[in-house]
């Protein structure tokens, strides 16, 4: 019930902020008021305008999710298009971000992105870089969950991905994917330390796969209108260099549907499925920033997991904006294990975007409800 009262009034002061946004002159708010307002968003802009050159936006990095804690840092963020003229479609924006961070959970996280959009839109390239010092925390596997039992590992990641348009919005292309883990601390006599599950004592990861998208969004930044699907497939093998053998199958399905007075209405439905033996690192896994918020990531993980999720956008004043988001989602050791049962979970709230750049970077912060309150600050749409 208190659940219940809390999402309520929650949506009760969402509507009255749209309100408020939508119907400024009903407020009856005096001109200082609407000065001191203005002067706010002008620091801001001023603020953004002085991290920022041409080509490149600083940003003393800070996030903030559970599975971290405070995370303070360093990012840069490159933003450029490559090959315009006049004579040519312009093609999306690419980036470039760099990032180092360090959490009060004492994980270090060094990372490199490059997207990459050419020919007019019609290739797309992805590399990742990420090595990472990472204490977390593992509670078994399947929907029984024990215990936070804390481990630490470092790993290095780096994946490469090259689609390339076949049809009107149509990408086809492979991706390669390699991951080292080294697991130098573990709770003596826990679940990790048997070393009875796959990946207790570290595992290399070498995969080729293939991926075929459908990207009809307006703007790959912050979508109004469009769609973006994905269907993925990667095979690790020892023939390429892993000593783990197993298959990975991703779908991953989002509608953009416009609405009246700049508004978004989103949906997402992703499902993630295993074959093999998988080590736990690499098992479908729900919650964390970017699928239920509101869930400890990695708290339910499995063979399979299936996530569904919404958000309403609107604006609110100038570069600001909000959401309202719901998911819903579960984990299983078969396909059959899906459905309307005491293991379907869900999750809700609100949140805030702050627009940093015309091609739509911006700030993001949540508070999440699922099994517990959460909070999360960082960069870019969910979805």
């Amino acid at each position: 019930m208190e659940r219940r009262t809390t999402f309520f009034l929650a949506l009760q002061f969402l509507l009255m902020v749209q309100l408020h946004a939508q119907n400024p002159e009903g407020l009856g708010a005096d001109e200082e008021k609407d000065s001191f307002v203005e002067s706010l968003f002008g620091l801001a802009d001023r603020t953004v305008e002085l991290l920022s050159t041409n080509r490149w936006t600083f940003i003393p990095a800070l996030t903030y999710s559970p599975e971290t804690r405070l995370g303070i840092g360093a990012r840069a963020v490159k933003i450029f298009q490559t090959g315009t003229d006049s004579s040519s479609l312009a093609n999306r924006p690419s980036s470039l971000p760099l990032t180092f961070l360090y959490t009060l959970n004492h994980q270090m996280i060094v990372t490199g992105e490059l997207e990459l959009w050419m020919d007019q839109n019609t290739s797309f390239l992805n590399a990742r870089i990420e090595f990472s010092d990472y204490p977390f925390q593992f509670s078994g596997i399947g929907n029984a969950v024990f215990d936070a039992e804390p481990y630490a590992s470092r790993y290095f990641y780096t994946h490469l991905y090259y689609e390339k348009e076949v049809a009107r919005g149509f990408y086809l292309g492979p991706r390669y994917e390699f991951r080292t883990d080294d697991l130098y601390q573990k709770v003596p006599g826990g679940l990790l330390d048997a070393g009875t599950i796959p990946g207790s004592n570290g595992q290399r990861l070498s995969g080729l796969g293939l991926a075929v998208n459908l990207d009809r969004r307006d703007n790959i930044f912050q979508p109004r209108r469009g769609a973006y699907h994905q269907w993925s497939w990667m095979i690790f093998h020892s023939h390429l260099g892993s000593n783990f053998d197993f298959m990975q199958w991703v779908f991953d399905f989002r509608k953009y549907w416009p609405l009246p007075k700049d508004q978004v209405l989103v949906g997402q439905a992703r499902l993630s499925l295993t074959q093999g033996e998988v080590p736990f690192q690499h098992l479908s896994m729900m919650g964390g920033s970017d699928l239920m918020r509101g869930y400890f990531e990695g708290r339910y993980r499995d063979r399979h997991a299936m996530v569904y999720q919404a958000e309403w956008r609107f604006p609110v004043y100038r570069n600001l904006r909000m959401v309202a988001f719901g998911s819903a989602g579960q984990v299983g050791r078969e396909a059959g294990d899906f459905g309307f049962n005491g293991y379907l979970r869900w999750g809700g709230g609100i949140g805030f975007r702050y627009r940093l750049t015309e091609e739509g970077l911006q700030l993001r912060f949540d508070l999440a409800y699922g099994d517990r309150p959460a909070f999360y600050f960082g960069l870019n749409e969910v979805m």
